[in-house]
């Protein structure tokens, strides 16, 4: 690797540490539903975003409250002695992408079979204090 690479690279590696998020992989869900519960929570502040979460109807939204709490849980450690409340903690980005299919048959009229793709995703939330954004 040469020396301009490797600098680079750690001046990404530095700021990923800076950064406070949750991942979650492997989530038996669509990306297509998980993606609206993302759309709902995303740059919102995030006792807001935990309300909307705990009373949404969608099945997704239960996962994504307990992710959300994870990446608040995280950034607590990195700041030690700063309160939630006090800090203007918002939800920076969340990213769905799409993880393994399970490919299942089922059978159908004729000696046929129909293909089933039980989908699954992987979500990465990262939350930040409004005070560092400035």
């Amino acid at each position: 690797m040469g020396a301009r690479k490797r600098i680079r690279a750690e001046k990404i590696k530095e700021a990923k540490k800076q950064v406070s998020f949750a991942k979650l992989n492997n989530v038996p869900t669509s990306p297509r539903k998980m993606r609206l519960v993302a759309d709902m929570i995303r740059g919102m502040e995030v006792n807001k975003a935990l309300d909307v979460l705990r009373f949404s109807p969608k099945e997704a939204s239960n996962r994504m409250e307990k992710l959300l709490r994870s990446a608040i849980a995280n950034w607590e450690q990195k700041n030690e002695g700063v309160r939630v409340e006090d800090s203007n903690l918002f939800v920076k980005e969340v990213m769905v992408d799409s993880g393994r299919v399970l490919k299942r048959l089922r059978p159908a009229p004729q000696g046929r079979a129909y293909r089933i793709r039980k989908r699954s995703n992987h979500v990465t939330l990262v939350v930040d204090s409004k005070e560092t954004q400035n």
